[in-house]
């Protein structure tokens, strides 16, 4: 009676052996994008750091409401409850002085539409929608376009199609 009950289980166990061997990588060929030739169980070597892009050049943005990217280095800013380091430039009142972008007056409205004097607590951690750009490769091909430039695209083909 027992063997009985334990035929099936040791079916299971088998089973879900196979699978897991059969989710090895292959020898295939096939590079995952982000791992590269490293098994999946195998841990990678993360890249080396590099230097963030400090141009001080505003970018354009993709679409509407996007948040601008930060063209500047911001390692090692104090950002935290009591102190927000980039409001030393960036604050409607000091910018006219540093000649920095000032924050956009949305940042000071609070989620219940009221202005106000100080930044919204709602936008105070700047870092959790800005960040600054890094001198790497994509991991993946992105064919992504705006707007814009899929207008001019279909300008320029009507265009051509007229003549």
């Amino acid at each position: 009676m027992h063997l009985r009950k334990l035929i099936p289980f040791i079916g299971l166990v088998g089973l879900c052996c196979a699978c897991v061997f059969a989710q090895q990588p292959a020898a295939t060929g096939l590079v995952d994008a982000a791992r590269g030739r490293v098994a999946i169980p195998d841990p990678t070597k993360p890249p080396p750091l590099t230097n963030s892009v400090n141009d001080d050049q505003r970018r354009p943005r993709n679409y509407d409401m996007q948040p601008p990217t930060i063209p500047h280095r911001v390692d090692g800013y104090q950002i935290d409850k009591n102190f927000n380091k980039c409001m030393d430039c960036h604050a409607r009142d000091k910018s006219a002085f540093t000649l920095a972008v000032p924050v956009s007056p949305t940042h000071y409205i609070d989620r219940d539409g009221k202005a106000l004097q100080q930044i919204s607590t709602r936008r105070y951690f700047c870092l959790q929608c800005h960040f600054a750009q890094e001198p790497v490769q994509p991991i993946v091909g992105n064919g992504f376009e705006n707007v814009d430039a899929l207008a001019k695209k279909a300008a320029d083909a009507s265009q051509a199609g007229k003549k």
